[in-house]
């Protein structure tokens, strides 16, 4: 994360929350939930961002239930105060969760395993805080090959702005090959977790608003600050390059895949 007043970065987490968590993230929490939460439990998200998921679970536990949210961007978090007051939102990172053992009965983290510093740590913490029986359950993108849209954006950042921007975007697509997943699971102790692929979708209001969801939206986190002439010229590209997943009203719409691990502690 690049050296960010705190200002600054709740204003990059407030373009986040606009212009990202409806076109890329509303969708999934249904996805990682279903059939894994119960009324009554203690769940933790981590690396929760502005909320999306921890919000959504939340509102499928009962009064006997608990949902808290973990992240290390301060600003992701003063946003997500603000939309739900009553979670317990914490700072931190994966590696070193600041709860005692078996506190929960279902871990999620929804997106955010790749950026991770070290992910077997991360997935051993994770499954440390789980009770007997609870359930960890994590999403990361399928890799980039298999999502046309976002790799054409990436080639189109490269050629406007530079190779380590494009680079930038490819890595939330990181862990996207099944097998190599599998391979971090079983180094992270992780016996028994099964990884099923889901489908999903990206949907912008239009081509602008995608461009400027990762100006906006998570470039600064990474110190990559675009002018105007690369940002108009990413949009014409787009635009052209894209024009296949464009319908009549301007809108964006392309296939977004994802891979679920889940397992249970015995």
């Amino acid at each position: 994360m690049a050296d960010l007043s705190i200002q600054e970065l709740e204003r990059t987490a407030q373009s986040y929350q606009k212009l990202m968590v409806p076109a890329l993230f509303k969708e999934w929490p249904d996805q990682i939930l279903e059939a894994k939460i119960k009324p009554g439990d203690k769940l933790l998200d981590v690396a929760c961002g502005t909320g999306v998921l921890t919000i959504a679970a939340e509102d499928r536990l009962d009064q006997k239930g608990f949902a808290a949210g973990l992240d290390m961007n301060p600003g992701m978090l003063a946003v997500a105060e603000k939309l739900a007051p009553d979670i317990e939102w914490r700072q931190g990172v994966a590696e070193d969760l600041p709860w005692d053992d078996e506190s929960f009965d279902i871990v999620v983290s929804q997106f955010g395993l790749m950026f991770f510093e070290d992910q077997q740590k991360a997935l051993r913490e994770m499954f440390r805080v789980l009770k007997s029986g609870g359930r960890l359950v994590v999403a990361v993108f399928n890799s980039l090959e298999n999502i046309r849209g976002y790799k054409i954006m990436t080639r189109i950042y490269g050629q406007v702005v530079g190779e380590e921007v494009e680079q930038a975007l490819r890595f939330p697509f990181s862990l996207g090959d099944v097998d190599e997943l599998k391979s971090l699971c079983f180094k992270s102790d992780l016996t028994g977790a099964k990884i099923n692929t889901c489908e999903g979708n990206a949907k912008f209001p239009d081509i602008r608003t995608m461009v400027l969801a990762d100006v906006k939206g998570w470039f600064p986190l990474a110190g990559f600050v675009l002018d105007d002439h690369q940002i108009e010229e990413a949009v014409r590209m787009a635009e052209s390059e894209l024009k296949g997943f464009i319908a009549e009203d301007g809108s964006v719409e392309f296939p977004l895949s994802a891979h679920i691990i889940y397992t249970t502690i015995k």
